[in-house]
């Protein structure tokens, strides 16, 4: 039971181990990476959706979309689903990713998109012209981003990382206090055994000595009667 007992706890720990690493890098990455208009990786921009402008036909709040940069804009059409880093002052500077209603000119008569969240079905303030434009929605994957998002909360890293990390040292803790037991446990055994055999050891020496002087006394004995039967 012992034994069996030893081989869970370690798989144990070793699950919370990984988990707590694996929460750590999760981490890490959803920094680093995530809503970064600065980051990609394999040309995809990776973003945490936080509203529901969309949730009518493409993608929810909470889910994490792939928006792939370096698009054309002059291969953009009505349909697509763009991200573009907003001019409009309610907004200004927030990444936002809507639908393509129609192409349009700006003011300067640059190439320009007129877009909107589905939800609404209302138009963008501002016309989404190329120098805005972050790249072009390719995929999701729902509710992931919610994760992702709640591991940069101080809950979710407390819960998520600290929390498992508390866990091992503590369990390594105990364990190491549980085998110093042990250890002083076999420690004593083996002493109590040592000194049971000296004194094993002690007694058979007694005894043989004992038996050497019976057996002095008894020649002793013998020789002494040979002596007087000569003698007489």
């Amino acid at each position: 039971m012992k034994k069996a007992w030893n081989i869970f706890s370690n798989i144990v720990v070793v699950l919370v181990a990984a988990a707590a690493i694996a929460m750590m890098i999760f981490s890490v990455i959803s920094a680093s990476m995530f809503n970064r208009n600065d980051r990609s990786i394999f040309g995809y921009r990776l973003m945490i959706v936080l509203s529901d402008s969309m949730s009518a036909t493409d993608f929810d709040s909470g889910d994490l979309i792939f928006v792939k940069k370096d698009v054309d804009p002059l291969t953009l059409e009505p349909g697509d689903i763009i991200s573009y880093v907003s001019q409009d002052p309610a907004n200004y500077g927030q990444t936002v990713t809507h639908k393509i209603r129609r192409t349009t000119l700006d003011e300067d008569g640059e190439l320009g998109f007129v877009t909107y969240g589905t939800t609404s079905g209302e138009d963008d303030a501002a016309v989404v012209t190329r120098s805005c434009i972050l790249g072009k929605y390719e995929g999701r994957l729902p509710k992931v981003g919610t994760f992702f998002a709640y591991l940069q909360t101080a809950p979710g890293y407390v819960l998520c990382i600290l929390l498992p990390f508390g866990l091992l040292i503590l369990s390594q803790g105990v364990k190491c206090v549980r085998d110093f037991k042990d250890y002083r446990e076999e420690e004593m055994t083996e002493i109590r055994e040592e000194r049971k055999r000296l004194e094993t050891e002690r007694e058979k020496l007694e005894q043989l000595k004992e038996q050497m002087e019976i057996d002095s006394d008894e020649k002793g004995e013998w020789t002494e009667r040979e002596q007087n039967g000569q003698m007489e």
